[in-house]
């Protein structure tokens, strides 16, 4: 088997389990445990389908950090619940959900998973820096297309997007992303960035929707490229010139905000996935009895129990 890192966008997971799976089984005490169960299941089909020798659980240590939002005010500010000013700002979580990260930490942590997060910094900013500093290929699991900037056929790093559910995984690469937006990964913060994303409170640059991004992209090569065309009066036509100029302020600090951040002193850690031995089979399943998490739980042992590169 050939060395592989798969890179979770944990929280992504967790929502979607949570939104997946009914609610319907309990643990002893009443607590929901949806999420976690939904969890251990995907990383279970994770597994056997795609067959990783490295698993990384990435970790929003700050959904929204104020370094993005002091840039773009308006970023994911739709889901702020409370604003904390010396800390990562409260976000909207069902209330059954949020009681259920603890626990789906110690399922990580019980299936010798290692959970990776830096402070002031999102899963995406950690996804994106092992990415790159990965020496083997990468299987970068989400449903966020923000990803997409990462896939890179020559290293081995695509996407295994989420977004239409887990029984239809879609794999990302290279091509992918040219037949969906007409932008190669390279291009795609920069696409990003002038198309927008009212998800995430990023306006774009009024006008200009993904048809016409992609066409300034291929004709200016990059959004540098692109400003400078706007402003030479050259490439486009006076109503597209209007539109990029008029949204200086924005792009001024939008590439910033969307490009995620590549250099955060972490490590991609060295020890594989590996089988459970006798002692960590017995606290997994200790721990899954306690929370009622079952067959979900010995569905993840299983899939780790298989050889290593």
């Amino acid at each position: 088997m050939s060395d592989k890192l798969m890179l979770l966008d944990t929280a992504s997971l967790y929502f979607r389990a949570f939104y997946g799976v009914p609610d319907k089984v309990k643990a002893p005490d009443g607590t929901s445990v949806n999420a976690a169960r939904g969890l251990l299941d995907i990383i279970a089909k994770l597994v056997t389908l795609y067959e990783p020798t490295h698993i990384v659980a990435c970790w929003d240590d700050d959904w929204r950090p104020h370094w993005r939002v002091d840039l773009i005010p308006s970023y994911k500010t739709h889901r702020v619940v409370e604003v904390v000013a010396a800390g990562p700002d409260v976000e909207e979580v069902p209330d059954p959900l949020e009681a259920q990260i603890p626990l789906i930490r110690q399922t990580l942590t019980a299936l010798g998973i290692p959970i990776i997060g830096v402070a002031a910094h999102e899963a995406d900013d950690v996804i994106s820096t092992l990415a790159t500093r990965s020496t083997i290929p990468v299987d970068i699991v989400t449903g966020d297309r923000d990803l997409f900037q990462l896939v890179d056929d020559d290293r081995g790093i695509r996407v295994v997007y989420t977004a239409r559910g887990m029984s239809n995984l879609e794999i990302v690469t290279d091509a992918t992303v040219v037949a969906k937006y007409g932008v190669l990964p390279s291009q795609y913060a920069d696409f990003a960035t002038m198309r927008g994303d009212a998800s995430d409170g990023l306006p774009g640059v009024a006008g200009v929707g993904e048809k016409t991004a992609a066409a300034l992209l291929k004709d200016h090569g990059d959004l540098a490229g692109i400003r400078a065309a706007a402003v030479a009066g050259e490439g486009m036509s006076a109503g597209v010139q209007a539109k990029v100029i008029a949204a200086s302020d924005y792009l001024d600090v939008a590439p910033t905000v969307v490009e995620v951040a590549r250099g955060l002193d972490i490590a991609v850690p060295a020890t594989p996935a590996r089988a459970l031995d006798a002692a960590q089979t017995a606290s997994a399943e200790e721990l899954a009895a306690q929370w009622n998490l079952g067959s979900s739980m010995q569905r993840a042992i299983a899939a780790l129990d298989r050889p290593v590169g």
